[in-house]
């Protein structure tokens, strides 16, 4: 698991320097504040914010707490796959795609984007882990994901303005879900978008009733088609077992 907290750490590093066009390498983590370099031993993952108090050990600035927040995300990503998979290449495929779907949650949330260099890279990764078992099938099958789920947010995405004169989806949200298909394939995918529009349509009529959104205001769909994401590559395949006996 500190292998998984350590890749939370490096999606950390990602979620704040790529979306302003930073190098993930260099300067090395520093406070944004005073600009001290973080040294090794204040640098550990979850054991190091803890140690300070959550606060930068030169200034005391407040260190947000997205950090231990993605750390602690990754491990339990790494505990839940183990658990469900086990060491497998489905195991591996699964905690892959969970990484990229904490970094895209958390970058949309931080910056208002769904990252193109995690999408866009992912539909290839995706179709690669389908190689195996079977090479041909396989990516036949995750090629049928990624264009069923593309095209069916891109196709909201063209319809929105036209029909209720506003922008619905994103083409964010379109290269996303081409990335789910291609990790999840055809049957999967649709697991994906089912639970995704079912837990986003359930938040927002929660916060339709309490009055934290007005109707018609805009709520991210990324968050809930990560969500989805989750929710398939874990159990996607045992439901389909389940609803079709």
């Amino acid at each position: 698991m500190a292998l998984a907290a350590a890749l939370g750490s490096f999606l950390n590093v990602c979620i704040s320097r790529l979306p302003r066009g930073e190098s993930i390498v260099y300067p090395p983590s520093h406070c944004p504040r005073c600009q001290t370099p973080i040294r090794y031993y204040d640098n550990i993952p979850l054991v190091s914010f803890a140690v300070l108090g959550g606060r930068c050990r030169a200034c005391r600035l407040a260190i947000s707490w997205r950090y231990p927040l993605v750390e602690a995300l990754a491990v339990i990503a790494g505990v839940v796959v183990f658990w469900q998979l086990g060491p497998t290449w489905d195991g591996l495929r699964a905690f892959v795609l969970l990484l990229a779907l904490i970094a895209i949650t958390f970058t949309d949330v931080e910056h208002h984007i769904i990252p193109n260099w995690i999408s866009v890279p992912g539909i290839f990764v995706g179709l690669a882990f389908q190689l195996y078992p079977s090479p041909f099938w396989g990516v036949v099958d995750g090629l049928a994901g990624c264009l069923v789920a593309g095209t069916l947010f891109f196709l909201i995405a063209w319809l929105s303005p036209l029909v209720f004169g506003k922008e619905g989806m994103g083409m964010g949200d379109v290269k996303l879900a081409g990335m789910l298909g291609a990790f999840l394939g055809l049957k999967v995918v649709i697991v994906a978008i089912y639970a995704a529009i079912f837990a986003g349509g359930l938040v927002g009529v929660l916060l339709l009733v309490f009055r934290l959104k007005r109707l018609g205001q805009y709520i991210a769909f990324g968050p809930f088609l990560a969500l989805g994401g989750v929710l398939a590559v874990l159990w996607g395949r045992p439901f389909l077992r389940w609803y079709f006996g």
